[in-house]
């Protein structure tokens, strides 16, 4: 997970849409590590309701903004003076139905939102929150090899299915990349499985294709700590680039089926797990991320020890270093009882995504892992030659 700082940030980030459950978490997070916070909310009617929670205790290092994904003006005022974003598609209220329209909406605003960043002189990076749904569902995918970071999902074949959670999380993610690369922002994007911890309701958007994702190995979820820890791992790491799915159970096994049941809302008692419903092979890796992770808290670890060796500390300052360190055995025990292997340093390289897709007309394609990669080495060239 990412290591807590030795010592306090002293950058300002906006978090948006601050509204949901990952926003208000990852504005929690970021307070904790010290970070001076612009908490744009997007979904006004939970303005009030927020103050309840940690957006409404008195803390000068947070801001609140009302911003409106479909005002350019009211997310630049949200970003003003922010080295960092941290971006998530919030469903308004006043749309409980996930359909077409909604698919235009989520696209709208990613085109919104990249544009605002490019015209923020301050913005470092931004991180985009995605979805496991914008990898896994493509004609043929029954007969694939394990699905990971280079794979996309089709967007006529969700067309098709009606599936426009998958949809629109697959065409915003695509044109958030291309406006990216077009304007030349630094930008991450982590693809998350479904959020657990609370109860689901099961009209949840993900869910729409949910029996299928089983039988083909790739229905996975994540715990909201998890998940703030990778956002933060990808803003912070020099080294992070690219695309990484974001989870940390896969519902593989008729157990698992029968748990995951259980989460969801207007549950009925579930007969125990018959014989049709088998142990399913995982088709879908998170290697990317879980060896990134760990690399960089081990990194960290030896920097902070380092840092702390040469400089005057505070008691506070030491514990919170020593927990660093005691966090990378935690961290190995995860991987190994979720059962992944860290993966060698060649599987990792010549990363590709999809060819460009013709219903984007006109923008880039995705790039791919190693053009990013390249992209952010040479910004940091230029900035170590300004400096």
């Amino acid at each position: 997970m990412a290591p807590a700082c030795a010592l306090p940030s002293s950058k300002t980030v906006c978090v948006m849409d601050a509204s949901g459950r990952l926003g208000n978490a990852l504005v929690e997070s970021l307070l904790q590590r010290g970070y001076t916070v612009h908490a744009a909310l997007c979904n006004h009617d939970d303005v009030e309701a927020s103050k309840e929670g940690v957006l409404g205790e008195e803390n000068k290092m947070l801001k609140v903004f009302r911003a409106d994904p479909f005002d350019y003006h009211s997310i630049v005022d949200a970003l003003r003076g922010c080295s960092g974003l941290f971006y998530s598609f919030e469903t308004p209220k006043d749309q409980p139905i996930y359909d077409d329209c909604m698919v235009e909406m989520e696209v709208r605003t990613a085109h919104n939102v990249l544009e605002a960043c490019a015209q923020t002189e301050t913005m470092e990076r931004v991180v985009f929150t995605s979805s496991v749904t914008a990898v896994v569902w493509k004609e043929g995918r029954k007969s694939m090899d394990d699905l990971d970071e280079r794979d996309w999902s089709e967007p006529n074949f969700c067309r098709k299915l009606k599936l426009w959670h998958a949809l629109a999380k697959t065409l915003a993610e695509k044109t958030a990349w291309a406006l990216a690369m077009d304007r030349g922002v630094d930008m991450v994007s982590i693809n998350s499985g479904l959020l657990t911890g609370r109860e689901i309701p099961v009209t949840t958007p993900y869910l729409k294709g949910a029996p299928e994702m089983y039988e083909d190995g790739v229905l996975v979820t994540v715990d909201i700590k998890f998940l703030v820890d990778a956002h933060i791992y990808v803003f912070e790491s020099p080294s992070a680039y690219g695309r990484y799915l974001c989870f940390n159970h896969a519902v593989c096994r008729p157990e698992d089926v029968v748990k995951f049941s259980q989460m969801l809302s207007a549950y009925a008692a579930c007969p125990p797990p018959s014989e049709g419903l088998r142990v399913r092979q995982q088709k879908i890796k998170g290697k990317k991320l879980n060896k990134a992770m760990l690399e960089y808290a081990e990194g960290f670890s030896v920097r902070a020890v380092i840092r702390l060796a040469w400089s005057p500390i505070e008691s506070s300052e030491l514990v919170l270093a020593n927990t660093s360190l005691l966090k990378l055995n935690s961290l190995y025990l995860l991987l190994s009882t979720e059962g992944r292997q860290v993966p060698r340093d060649d599987e990792l390289q010549g990363m590709t995504s999809s060819p460009r897709d013709d219903e984007l007309q006109g923008m880039t394609s995705s790039p791919r892992d190693d053009e990013l990669r390249g992209t952010n080495e040479q910004r940091a060239s230029r900035e170590n030659e300004i400096r």
